[in-house]
């Protein structure tokens, strides 16, 4: 059985994955994700989801009610992928007392990183994370921003087949999420998969391949960003004069007002083609045509509405690969 799973597409295959906790807190409801190896995959959700519940079940931190799935091809909590996982926690902590250098040996050490090795990479990661000329220095004279790029270096020590990081740009200025975002994808180039769980979507819609949305214990939605804006296009018609005698006849076509400008949604350019001879048959003046694609925070934003309306969720279901 070890070596078929082996052999699956999915860095990380996880099936119905639950967790409740004291007094009956349901954090997970029977969650399902897939990450294809060597892909930037981005866990999203508000606070409260089930995001960081979900990760340290990964890194077995967290014991689950119920999970079955692979990482790596081997079951959840196998020791030998566990030791090719890089992991980065939320809010985490070094021994203050440990130099940067010693933070960096020490964590490698735990993952059964030979010496020789742990030497080359702690100054290759200190070098790629800007952190080289504070080796020699305690972690309790670090500002968080230097922490954290120190906790990053520290989850690569151990040449990871999978890196999985949460919240890694906390605490970084805009620099230092360059940084970031440039090192995942060399880590991409690489080979390395990356699972990424992170509440600053901007920086999720840069770098990742798919995404999955956690809304209350269950995933909303999964799968590539193109895929999820696939039905949030728009078009924004700006126009001047009376429209007043085609309102039936906007609603008619989906079309919505707003102030000047007409909205549209979906792809069809022939709708919009319809919509403009609508609009220039009724003498209304047109100043623009725009496409709007939306952003992840506005399928975000659209998913919560979504999911408010409806009383007990239904997980999506699982993609085939």
């Amino acid at each position: 059985m070890e070596a078929i799973t082996e052999l699956t597409n999915w860095g990380v295959d996880l099936i119905d994955v639950r967790k409740t906790y004291a007094k009956s807190i349901q954090a997970l409801r029977g969650v399902n994700i897939q990450v294809g190896r060597g892909e930037i995959f981005g866990l999203l959700g508000p606070n409260g989801a089930g995001k960081t519940t979900l990760v340290k079940i990964m890194m077995t931190v967290v014991k689950p009610t119920h999970a079955l799935g692979t990482i790596l091809g081997r079951p959840i909590g196998h020791r030998g992928k566990l030791q090719r996982i890089g992991y980065l926690p939320e809010n985490h902590r070094f021994p203050g007392y440990l130099t940067g250098g010693q933070v960096l040996d020490h964590y490698a050490a735990l993952a059964k990183v030979s010496r020789r090795q742990r030497r080359e990479r702690a100054a290759t990661l200190l070098e790629r994370v800007g952190m080289s000329k504070w080796a020699q220095t305690r972690v309790d004279h670090y500002s968080k921003g230097m922490l954290q790029r120190l906790g990053i270096a520290q989850a690569l020590m151990n040449d990871p087949e999978l890196v999985v990081l949460d919240e890694p740009t906390d605490g970084l200025d805009p620099v230092g999420r360059r940084d970031v975002r440039e090192l995942l994808l060399e880590l991409k180039r690489r080979g390395t998969t990356v699972f990424l769980n992170s509440h600053l979507l901007s920086e999720l819609e840069l770098v990742c391949d798919r995404v999955a949305i956690l809304v209350d214990g269950h995933v909303a939605r999964q799968g590539r960003l193109e895929e999820l804006t696939e039905q949030t296009l728009e078009y924004q018609v700006t126009c001047s004069g009376d429209t007043q005698a085609i309102q039936s006849k906007l609603a008619a076509m989906g079309a919505g007002m707003e102030g000047t400008i007409i909205k549209m949604r979906g792809h069809d350019v022939n709708k919009v083609n319809e919509l403009i001879d609508l609009l220039r048959g009724a003498g209304v003046a047109i100043e623009s045509v725009e496409p709007h694609r939306f952003s992840l925070e506005d399928i975000l934003v659209q998913v919560l509405a979504d999911h408010s309306s409806v009383p007990d969720a239904v997980p999506v279901a699982r993609p085939t690969g």
